[in-house]
């Protein structure tokens, strides 16, 4: 069984913003406890007396907000704590993989942006599964995790319609055997970590701020040489140079 965590960055509603992102991580389900354990010990070295109170939520972290992240003064000690979150990434197992979709708002105003961006993400999960068991000759199954925050009640009909009628390209998503989970994120390290792979695919696209993309770019799924993870979907720049585009030219 194969979990994929997802978290959104950005807000549909917001004009200040040009991009709406839906992100995060594919884990076989041995690798969890291992994530949670890493991401565990650096919420002990953050807050020695009570790791548990302290939720790594990458906007937050980066704004100094609430009790925790407020008293962390130093913005370079703040950057430095996303970052470390992410690179929990470099030593995971090689089957984890980071998938996203980057969407530019203006290119797309009369879709719905979020059954837009699910659509894509789980598409891709679904391929990367039956990719997985057609190399080891077993057949995995897929599950979808998202963030209890994360438009709950649409995207459970969404993924039902799809597993049912397909999606817009006429394909099934034939390895996820549920309609997805909603948590909340206080209890799951591992959704804290797809909040904060969201967050670095937001600040690349939207703000052009590598500092968290370069943490993961190297585990977007991929084959070939060509990113299948990551998705930019825009109209208004036919020579954009991002991994995502420039692999598929």
């Amino acid at each position: 069984m194969y979990l994929l965590y997802l978290d959104d960055s950005g807000s549909v509603e917001n004009r200040n913003e040009d991009y709406f992102v839906l992100g995060g991580l594919c884990v076989p389900e041995q690798s969890i406890r291992w994530i949670t354990y890493e991401l565990e010990k650096l919420a002990q070295d953050i807050y020695p007396e009570n790791r548990r109170l302290v939720e790594f939520h990458a906007s937050e972290i980066f704004g100094g907000r609430g009790d925790i992240w407020g008293r962390i003064r130093d913005r370079e000690d703040r950057v430095n704590i996303i970052k470390n979150v992410l690179n929990v990434l470099q030593e995971a197992h090689a089957s984890t993989a980071v998938f996203a979709c980057a969407i530019h708002k203006d290119s797309y105003p009369n879709e719905d942006l979020i059954q837009m961006a699910f659509e894509d993400v789980s598409s891709r999960f679904d391929r990367y599964l039956q990719r997985v068991s057609s190399e080891t000759g077993y057949q995995h199954k897929g599950l979808i995790v998202i963030d209890k925050g994360s438009h709950e009640n649409s995207l459970q009909k969404l993924a039902q319609s799809f597993r049912e009628e397909g999606n817009r390209w006429g394909n099934q998503l034939r390895t996820i055997c549920e309609v997805p989970m909603f948590v909340d994120s206080k209890a799951s390290r591992v959704i804290q970590l797809a909040d904060h792979i969201a967050y670095a695919v937001f600040r690349r696209y939207n703000a052009r701020d590598l500092n968290y993309f370069d943490c993961i770019e190297g585990r977007f799924d991929r084959k070939n040489g060509v990113i299948h993870g990551l998705a930019h979907k825009q109209h208004h720049n036919p020579h954009c140079t991002c991994p995502a585009c420039l692999t598929r030219r």
